[in-house]
């Protein structure tokens, strides 16, 4: 069954502007399940636009990745919220929704390049917080890549992305 947007005067239909709200936002939240029982966390992230896919890390075990190993497919958001409009009954946003396969990385260099990509996405000091971190620090780091399958968008009239 396919769905569509029902308010087209809001719908985003340029790539490259969800692809900036995917780069822009400062955390996503992913829809997992596993055994028909569903789970959502919100996580940092890093968007890689030459790679069309979203950068996370996290610690060796955990409720996340028992999801993710079990079943590789999420659904996630990236919001870009700008607040309610208050007496207008409105709210200001722009939203990507996205579905992609969950892969975890196993080089050192593929690694070094997700917490790159994610530390200069998240933080104005990345080139010095990059400069201070050894490759070497990733060895028990779990990083994982989203290959984004699909995605569209929606925001508010009033947000120029």
């Amino acid at each position: 069954m396919s769905y569509h947007v029902r308010r087209k005067d809001k719908e985003i239909t340029d790539e490259s502007v969800m692809r900036k709200i995917l780069k822009t936002a400062k955390y996503v939240t992913l829809a997992l399940s596993k055994d028909d029982v569903p789970y959502i966390v919100s996580l940092s992230h890093g968007y890689d636009e030459e790679g069309h896919c979203i950068y996370f890390h996290g610690a060796s075990e955990g409720k996340k990745l028992d999801y993710m190993r079990a079943n590789n497919l999420v659904w996630g958001q990236a919001l870009l919220d700008h607040g309610y409009v208050e007496v207008e009954c409105s709210h200001n946003y722009a939203t990507v929704v996205f579905s992609g396969r969950v892969t975890f990385l196993e080089s050192l260099d593929d690694k070094w390049h997700a917490m790159s990509l994610m530390t200069r996405q998240l933080d104005i000091n990345a080139e010095s917080m990059i400069a201070n971190r050894k490759p070497e620090s990733l060895e028990n780091t779990v990083v994982g890549r989203i290959d984004i399958e699909y995605m569209s968008g929606k925001k508010s009239q009033e947000v120029d992305v």
